[in-house]
């Protein structure tokens, strides 16, 4: 049977590698972006490698709720009408944002690392369910162990600072990660997260040089503090991906769900944040309020 793989953010960087990795495994594959000229290069690369199958374009703005709806029913469309399951779900998007940004009044870091991915995954878990096995992977990020616990609303109180922002954003989409898994258990929807540990990518190129991304508590500590994000973000993108190849493609992870698979491709434990029940929680109450499933 034909298996079919969806990379979010799949044109460049750690989402192309990891389409590359999946359409290697024998997956056809759909890499999903905004930039028409960037997924032309990416499938023409995938499709270079002569995989069993070709790869393919789907356009989105995955900063943007209204398109992530359309691309949802879209490839719930195609699937229903070609019978063929849905076998790999990547949320693969990421941004952090050096000043504080909205998009459509909530903030950014927020809307693109949680809200665009859980909204996609919760819309197309009809079309992964009747297509089981199946599994969902959520990119995450080791900047979950300095985000804030607190999610009474979208943004805790202080000043805003994008490394931390994105850090508490990505804790926020890993507690609903392994809260789906438990949520989904038993429906041969496997659910994991994948640390790719860090990679030179678009992201990472010139933000993370911007002090004003840290607490002033750190901007102390500049040069240390610099020197450390150059070191993890120095790697390539195609190292970066194995983790995410891995909880795609690893036999050894069928009948399993609710597992973080580290940078070095094996399972690592999670924060202890993202297994609080009341992290959970609150995460559910955010996510339903500000990215209902059916547009308002």
């Amino acid at each position: 049977m034909k298996r079919t793989a969806v990379v979010t953010a799949g044109t460049a960087g750690i989402g192309l590698e990891t389409a590359l990795g999946l359409a290697a495994a024998g997956f056809s594959v759909t890499v999903v972006g905004r930039d028409a000229g960037r997924a032309e290069r990416a499938v023409g690369r995938i499709n270079a490698t002569d995989p069993a199958r070709p790869a393919r374009f789907l356009s989105a703005d995955l900063a943007a709720l209204d398109e992530v709806r359309a691309l949802a029913d879209r490839i719930t469309s195609e699937h229903t009408a070609s019978g063929e399951p849905l076998t790999v779900l990547v949320n693969n998007v990421g941004a952090m944002f050096a000043d504080r940004q909205d998009l459509s009044g909530v903030e950014a870091s927020f809307v693109v690392n949680h809200l665009s991915p859980y909204l996609l995954t919760e819309l197309l878990l009809p079309t992964l369910t009747s297509g089981a096995p199946s599994r969902i992977v959520n990119v995450t990020t080791g900047a979950v162990a300095a985000a804030k616990r607190v999610f009474d609303a979208v943004e805790p109180p202080g000043g805003y600072y994008g490394f931390h922002w994105y850090g508490r954003a990505k804790l926020a989409n890993l507690a609903y990660t392994l809260d789906l898994a438990a949520r989904l258990d038993g429906t041969g929807v496997s659910v994991f997260a994948a640390d790719p540990g860090g990679a030179a990518t678009d992201m990472t190129n010139g933000t993370m040089a911007d002090p004003k991304i840290v607490s002033p508590a750190l901007r102390l500590l500049w040069p240390l503090v610099r020197r450390k994000f150059e070191r993890s973000t120095s790697g390539p993108a195609s190292t970066a991906a194995r983790s995410s190849i891995t909880a795609a493609t690893d036999e050894a992870l069928t009948g399993r769900t609710g597992i973080v698979i580290g940078a070095e491709t094996r399972p690592v434990p999670p924060p202890r944040g993202a297994t609080d029940p009341r992290v959970a929680d609150a995460v559910r109450r955010l996510s339903e309020r500000h990215a209902p499933l059916a547009a308002t």
